[in-house]
């Protein structure tokens, strides 16, 4: 029978979780939580190598060999089983996969370059549903599952973003089209953000405020939001697939 202290623990204990862009940001939010509750964590990192060696220092030190890291570019379709391969040779099993790394930037119409159409869906699409091809075998072992860090643009589009609005739109299909044809041993769901971390671009203040002046709850979310639901989604949702959770305050039902 199940308990109330079952229904309500978030264990990971001895589970290996590859989390890509892993180093700052919700990645590393997402690291610090998963790892507090006893996962073991492979952390990709394309270009922060400073902040990643930080997030695994600190990581290792409350517990001893926890954390490991992998640099790659996940454009390159080749390297991505290397990024598996190291979380199988250290650890001997993957449970958890969670496509965090995105590229984000204005592609306005008629500034759009090839470049930025291959970088934004390579990096929100392309990459994560090969790394997830990759993966599939081991997570299937451990009827592990898949996490996508969609957005809630990917329903609607935010202006100026182009082709990042039909990344992410791919990538939330993603999430249907691998809960069905990866089932019944991986579960697959995405967690769409809203406001929840100012760009790295510079925002002026008027648009913040008329951004979360469109959330139910007036306020902008954090990281741990986000990391929270993803570690729901790992750690107690065995009877969910396919689905997108929305953390965005109520943004996405403002009319």
């Amino acid at each position: 029978m199940t308990t109330i202290d079952n229904m309500l623990s978030h264990d990971l204990n001895d589970k290996v979780v590859l989390i890509t862009g892993g180093a700052q940001r919700v990645g590393a939010m997402t690291a610090r939580l998963l790892h507090a509750a006893g996962a073991n964590i492979l952390l990709h990192y394309r270009n922060s190598r400073k902040p990643a060696l930080a997030l695994q220092a600190e990581l290792n030190a409350l517990r001893h060999n926890s954390v490991i890291l992998i640099q790659a570019d996940l454009l390159d379709t080749a390297k991505l089983k290397s990024l598996v391969d190291k979380g199988i040779e250290q650890w001997g099993r993957l449970d958890i996969l969670i496509n965090n790394a995105s590229s984000f930037y204005q592609t306005p119409m008629g500034t759009v370059t090839e470049s930025d159409w291959d970088d934004l869906i390579g990096s929100n699409m392309k990459a994560p549903f090969f790394l997830s091809q990759t993966a599939a075998p081991h997570l299937a072992k451990q009827q592990g599952c898949i996490i996508n860090i969609v957005d809630i643009h990917a329903e609607r589009p935010m202006e100026g973003h182009s082709v990042y609005n039909m990344a992410k739109a791919g990538l939330a299909m993603l999430v249907k089209t691998l809960a069905y044809e990866l089932g019944p041993n991986i579960r697959v769901n995405g967690v769409a953000p809203g406001a929840i971390m100012w760009p790295a671009q510079e925002m002026d203040d008027i648009t913040k405020q008329r951004i979360v002046s469109r959330t139910y709850l007036k306020r902008k979310g954090s990281a741990e939001d986000i990391a929270r639901t993803v570690l729901f989604l790992a750690a107690n949702a065995d009877y969910i697939t396919g689905q997108i959770i929305a953390v965005d305050g109520g943004r996405s039902l403002y009319l």
